[in-house]
């Protein structure tokens, strides 16, 4: 079986574009870190909040070595434990949006995709029909998305 980890941030965006379930649709499992779970958790008072931990194909899991987080300090909890445990773990594919923490992963030579990624793939598997009104809803959700990558997706897309 795939080893695929995801960070925070794809997660909570696919929750406020209720599309979560894309993840178990095109992966089948997922595993977080306790750390990504923790940021998760901070937002239950949020609209969009969903208890991980009563969800079958998600798997939070700890990391074994500590120590390589203070090599990786500049990246917040959730992204610096997703690295650590995408290298412990030997993942398969690592799924993080934010531009430092895929840095590093590029480093550590991780396979990666993220939240528009997970979109594009779930559109040409047929999951999902269009990504425009996806899109749009992150923009109404305060997701920052630049006008020509927004182009381009939809270029790859079909719309």
């Amino acid at each position: 079986m795939h080893k695929i980890i995801s960070n925070t941030t794809p997660i909570i965006t696919l929750l406020t574009i209720s599309k979560l379930e894309l993840l178990k649709e095109l992966y089948g499992k997922i595993i977080i870190p306790q750390g990504v779970f923790e940021e998760i958790e901070e937002g239950k008072k949020k609209d969009y909040y969903t208890d991980l931990s009563a969800i079958d194909w998600i798997e939070i899991k700890s990391i074994t070595d500590r120590e390589p987080l203070k090599y990786i300090s500049d990246l917040d909890k959730g992204e610096a434990e997703v690295i650590v445990l995408a290298n412990e773990l030997k993942a398969d594919l690592l799924i993080i949006d934010e531009k430092a923490g895929r840095e590093y992963a590029n480093h550590f030579n991780l396979k990666l995709t993220g939240t528009i990624g997970v979109l594009l793939k779930s559109k040409e598997l047929g999951l999902i029909n269009k990504i425009k009104p996806l899109l749009h809803t992150m923009k109404e959700n305060g997701i920052w998305l630049n006008h020509k990558f927004i182009d381009k997706v939809l270029k790859i897309a079909n719309k």
